[in-house]
């Protein structure tokens, strides 16, 4: 998948399969994601919210190989620079977003704004234009990227909204 980042930017990106090795970097990317959830949480120890957060990363890491055998896991890369993690489940219909995630020292720059476009751009060319979907919680940050980028939702899951954008046809 070809990524390009805004001009100013100068770090040139790639995927990388994840393996066996990546399990703590993937738990630390999925820790930086959720520790603010459990900031208010003031009767639990930092120890306990670690523990925590390494279990719903177990989980969640099993329920995904599980559920999408044929997805493709990567890490985003930037030379030998982790920088997230990637995950898809290339479709016949859709490119499915399981996992999109950077270190909060990566998010801002545009890295993940390029990183959609770049899936969009793949589906809109593959099998004459795919849809491109995710799963984003409703107090999700991002939401207000993925409207810019031209997401919709078209479903309405409990803590979940389902989005939808559409190549043009």
């Amino acid at each position: 998948m070809d990524i390009e980042l805004p001009s100013d930017n100068k770090l040139r990106l790639s995927l990388r399969p994840t393996g066996s090795d990546d399990t703590a970097i993937l738990a630390e990317i999925y820790a930086s994601t959720r520790r603010e959830e459990l900031a208010p949480l003031m009767d639990w120890s930092q120890e306990q919210k670690e523990s925590f957060l390494r279990d719903q990363f177990e989980l969640q890491h099993k329920c995904y190989a599980e559920t999408y055998r044929d997805a493709s896991f990567d890490l985003l890369m930037a030379n030998e620079t982790i920088l997230g993690r990637l995950y898809v489940d290339r479709r016949p219909d859709e490119l499915r977003i399981i996992d999109i995630a950077l270190l909060p020292e990566y998010r801002g720059q545009g890295i993940g704004s390029a990183i959609l476009v770049a899936l969009q751009d793949e589906a809109a060319c593959r099998d004459q234009g795919r849809v491109v979907r995710i799963h984003v919680e409703h107090m999700n940050p991002a939401l207000r990227l993925y409207r810019r980028l031209g997401f919709y939702e078209i479903e309405n899951q409990g803590i979940y909204k389902l989005m939808e954008w559409r190549p043009e046809q």
